[in-house]
């Protein structure tokens, strides 16, 4: 995976996309993965159109988490990061 100069973006088939916040704590940033992957297993596996809502809701929360959506993650300090990490994963359940 291509990454730009800056180390903000990552580029995937020529289209570019936020990296992950490189700052974040290690545990942090794999369990943010982790619900990540479950919730966009979820959006796939969705019986509804309610379960699908909840699904994609928790992606924006663990993308966020990650710095991948919301303020851009070099626009905010360390002690915001890891506040908005820890948000996210309280609101993801851990």
């Amino acid at each position: 995976m291509e990454r730009t100069e800056d180390g903000r973006w990552i580029v995937v088939g020529g289209r570019r996309w936020r990296a992950e916040d490189p700052g974040l704590d290690p545990d942090d940033a794999a369990r943010l993965r982790s619900h990540l992957g479950r919730a966009r297993s979820a959006v796939r596996t969705a019986g509804d159109d309610d379960a699908r809502r909840a699904a994609r809701d928790r992606v924006q929360l663990a993308k966020e988490g990650l710095g991948e959506r919301g303020d851009p993650w070099w626009d905010l300090s360390s002690a915001e990061r890891a506040r908005r990490a820890a948000d996210r994963l309280d609101r993801l359940g851990g």
